[in-house]
């Protein structure tokens, strides 16, 4: 199975921009479809976006459609996360997972990044 390693996390002010990465190894990436997920201090990790094995479906959350795009590039085996018009309460340490099954069963995600944080001061 794949190994995910997410970087791209920091501070930047609201309204600002980041865009994170997620590298997987091994052979079979493109096998997977992919998600980022998040989890602020004190709540449960959420769903924010998936992308099909193929990159030609995506899936977002109501909370992040319209300011985030999620996109992969199977020939460098990275799947990333464009953040847009960032807001306070998009804190959160975001992570990456992949799943076989279709990227909408969100509960099928089984393969985690460690995390990397995100911090948007207003």
């Amino acid at each position: 199975q794949v190994q995910l390693v997410e970087s791209g996390g920091g501070l930047v002010q609201a309204g600002g921009s980041l865009r994170l990465a997620c590298v997987a190894s091994g052979r079979t990436f493109s096998s997977y479809a992919m998600g980022w997920f998040r989890q602020a201090p004190g709540k449960e990790r959420e769903f924010v976006a998936a992308i099909s094995w193929s990159g030609t479906s995506t899936y977002y959350s109501d909370s992040v459609k319209g300011r985030f795009t999620i996109a992969r590039d199977n020939a460098k085996n990275t799947v990333y996360l464009q953040m847009n018009s960032l807001k306070p309460e998009d804190t959160a340490v975001y992570y990456c997972a992949a799943t076989r099954a279709p990227m909408t069963v969100v509960a099928s995600y089984r393969i985690w990044g460690q995390g990397t944080q995100v911090t948007v001061s207003s």
